[in-house]
């Protein structure tokens, strides 16, 4: 990536104004319980004029669009209050308050857990003797069990009744209803029981507080397992240094990163991270940047070079000017990006939403009717009382609301440390159904940059070292792309290159004559110097497709040197990794039909299209897509825009034009086409733990309800496998992180 510059936009501000006139703001949200409470936000937020906003339960985020003339943030977060939650606004700055926030946030969580633990565990001495058939027995007397689960039930379960009020008065229900429902009604049942002496009658105050207990063990695991989530990005953001060492006033001292301001002049030293995107102003050296485009390789840094924030620097000293601080640079971007696309939704996430936004009331509905049932068929108050607790503790939908959401914030998160940057949910949803990719030729299957690859003497006597020294000496005289490779090429070799002479003279179209050493020498197309009195040479068919130089001097043609746009060592590894992935890769390019087709076969592509316009492109990709196929487009130029844009699902390649970039649905750091592959593994990958999570969530409902209804579950139980249900969906997400030293000859993602 030595000459790629991924332009990504600075930080939208609450009080910027998008081109469209639209704004667009992030809020972090505070007491969401499950599935429903992010649902109950998102939609009382649709209902504001001019507004559209995404809600995640699992990063507790909330992405809003709105119209400033009919909607403020004043009344966004008004709304989100007035819901029952909290909302700040969040922006770069504000992540580190964020964390500090959350973290004493679940320290406080665990404070409280402990003190239920204490107040609990005494009282589930009970259940030996339950189990026993001596539910009579009582170990602790009841008013000091009543004592013990009073505080657990009001004081620690204050939070569940404050939700569930929150949540009713909006109109829907959430966990904090079940729970409080449940639990309360054990503990009424019990204390009417002690408070009546009632001493035939069992008390369940250690069902009551042990489901509070292990609720909060569960949203303590949760919390938890939930932050971890987001470690792949954190990671990132740690690598970038706190201090930079900055020339001011003709001295190097050393500035906190914050305080620098672009123009700012800075030095990196060997071994150091790069504290801010930057342009080299003197110094070499290579820079490791795998932190931003998962490429192992580091990248040459020669003066006019970019450098980027939180790369580290190798063994040499780099002199670079800021060009992007703070918010502005591209790995602040990254975060931005990836935060966006782990805040929006798959199709697949907006059915879970839909079917938790009705689950609540149909549950407490099966509990009243469980109740019912066991009273008047059963006799049995107590049962029918313990039944329905059970119900409604088992029912909690938290599993079922983390499914999705956290599969796509470890997928994303995953994605872009290695390069990978996903635009939102639906493109990582739409890139596991691919079945035909096309491809741009120049930049993406080639290097994009011409170079010499065959010399052939044609004059008996001539070497190649020869050939290449006289035409290298007239082409210093030129600017011509070609002129370039074959300097390239010489210089490469360590070729003496006799010196320019003022007798050079370009003919547009055909070449350059001159004289070197006193030898008038002709470089040029065969055909010009065919046009000149030259016999016509016959074309080896290993120059097929390629751009061809002749080199003449003395009144004969010494030789000839192919020169093509080469292609990338990677591409046909990719191609067949594609291939195996089942999709069809099909090369689309401008250029003509002899070198496309030399291309796609050295690439291993048995479809392609030549000679097409950018126009054309797009009218290729709508043409597959007429098939019936899904189809993804690959590019890097601007004639790929519009191509990008007709796609089911587009990459860009990061060292592109901005525009292919901004087109894309996803793009790829690496100029690399197994970049795509990677991405379609994990799009597979991460739906693949999307449906294992929404199985289990759904299994476990299916199967829990009614068992708790017919009496097989008793709520303590109920409760810890509550709390576990939602720990295993989070925990099986994080599943698609790597194994460290794990052999992946088939790209990373192709053994998640």
């Amino acid at each position: 990536m030595s000459s790629a510059t991924l332009e990504i936009s600075p930080e939208p501000l609450p009080d910027t104004a998008a081109p469209s006139g639209r704004q667009t703001v992030e809020f972090a949200l505070g007491g969401l319980a499950c599935a429903a409470c992010a649902a109950r936000v998102e939609r009382q937020l649709n209902k504001l004029p001019g507004v559209e906003a995404t809600v995640n339960f699992a990063a507790e985020r909330a992405h809003v669009r709105f119209n400033p003339g009919a909607t403020g943030v004043e009344q966004l977060i008004d709304t989100i209050k007035k819901t029952g939650f909290t909302a700040t606004v969040s922006t770069h700055a504000t992540r580190d308050a964020e964390k500090a926030r959350q973290a004493a946030t679940r320290k406080e969580e665990t404070r409280r857990f402990l003190v239920a633990a204490v107040l609990t565990l005494p009282l589930l001495a009970q259940m030996p003797f339950m189990l026993a058939g001596d539910a009579h027995h009582d170990i602790l007397p009841r008013w000091l069990q009543f004592i013990m689960a009073t505080p657990v039930q009001f004081w620690i379960g204050w939070r569940f009744y404050r939700g569930g009020f929150s949540a009713l008065r909006g109109g829907t229900g959430n966990m904090d209803v079940l729970v409080a429902l449940g639990t309360s009604m054990a503990w009424a049942y019990s204390t009417v029981v002690t408070l009546a002496g009632l001493h035939h009658y069992h008390v369940y105050y250690e069902a009551s507080a042990s489901v509070i207990t292990l609720v909060l063990l569960g949203k303590l695991l949760e919390s938890r397992a939930k932050a971890r989530t987001a470690a792949a990005i954190e990671s990132l953001a740690r690598l970038q240094p706190q201090t930079a060492h900055v020339e001011r006033a003709g001295a190097l001292v050393e500035a906190p990163v914050a305080e620098l301001i672009p123009g700012d002049v800075f030095i990196v030293r060997a071994g150091e991270a790069v504290p801010v995107d930057g342009e080299v102003l003197g110094g070499e050296s290579h820079v490791n940047e795998a932190m931003l485009t998962g490429e192992a390789m580091p990248v040459a840094k020669t003066p006019g070079g970019k450098v980027y924030a939180a790369t580290v620097n190798g063994n040499g000293l780099l002199r670079c000017r800021a060009t992007g601080v703070g918010a502005h640079t591209l790995l602040a971007g990254i975060i931005r990006l990836v935060g966006e696309a782990q805040g929006s939704k798959a199709e697949v996430q907006r059915l879970a939403d839909r079917i938790a936004a009705v689950f609540v009331p149909a549950v407490v509905a099966i509990a009243a009717l469980t109740f019912a049932a066991w009273w008047f068929f059963a006799g049995d108050f107590t049962a029918a009382l313990v039944n329905a607790v059970a119900v409604l503790v088992i029912a909690c939908p938290c599993a079922l609301g983390l499914a999705t959401p956290t599969a796509i914030m470890v997928g994303t998160g995953q994605g872009a440390r290695r390069g990978i940057l996903i635009r939102n949910a639906q493109a990582l949803e739409l890139a596991e159904k691919i079945e035909t990719l096309a491809v741009d030729k120049t930049g993406t299957l080639t290097t994009g940059t011409p170079a010499v690859t065959d010399i052939f003497p044609v004059r008996a006597g001539a070497d190649e070292a020869a050939i290449l020294s006289l035409t290298a000496s007239l082409e210093q005289a030129s600017t011509h792309p070609l002129a370039a490779a074959i300097l390239a090429f010489t210089h490469g070799r360590n070729l003496e290159i006799p010196p320019l002479t003022d007798e050079v003279r370009t003919v547009p179209g055909g070449g350059l004559h001159g004289a070197v050493n006193g030898v008038p020498v002709f470089v040029g197309s065969p055909s010009w110097l065919a046009a000149q009195g030259y016999a016509a040479p016959a074309i080896p068919p290993e120059l097929a497709g390629q751009s061809i130089v002749a080199v003449a001097a003395d009144g004969e043609i010494l030789g000839l040197i192919g020169i093509a746009d080469p292609l990338r060592t990677s591409s046909r590894e990719a191609v067949e990794r594609l291939t195996r992935l089942g999709i069809e890769v099909v090369m689309l390019t401008g250029d003509n039909a002899g070198t496309a087709a030399a291309i796609a076969r050295e690439a291993g592509i048995a479809r392609f299209e030549a000679n097409v316009l950018p126009g054309g492109k797009a009218a290729a990709i709508e043409a597959l897509k007429a098939g019936g196929k899904r189809v993804g487009m690959a590019g890097d130029g601007i004639n790929d825009a519009p191509a990008l844009a007709a796609a089911d699902v587009s990459f860009a390649m990061g060292a592109g034009a901005d525009i292919a970039m901004q087109t894309a649905d996803i793009t790829l750091m690496r100029n690399d086409l197994s970049g795509v592959a990677d991405a379609i593994a994990l799009s597979r990958a991460t739906l693949a733990k999307i449906r294992q999570n929404l199985f289990w969530a759904f299994i476990y409902n299916i199967l829990g309800i009614p068992a708790a209804a017919l009496g097989f579950l008793n709520p303590v139980v109920a409760g810890a496998a509550m709390a576990l249900s939602s720990v295993s969906v989070v925990s099986n997400s994080l599943l698609l992180r790597p194994r460290k030293n794990r052999p992946r000859p088939g790209g990373f993602f192709s053994s998640l």
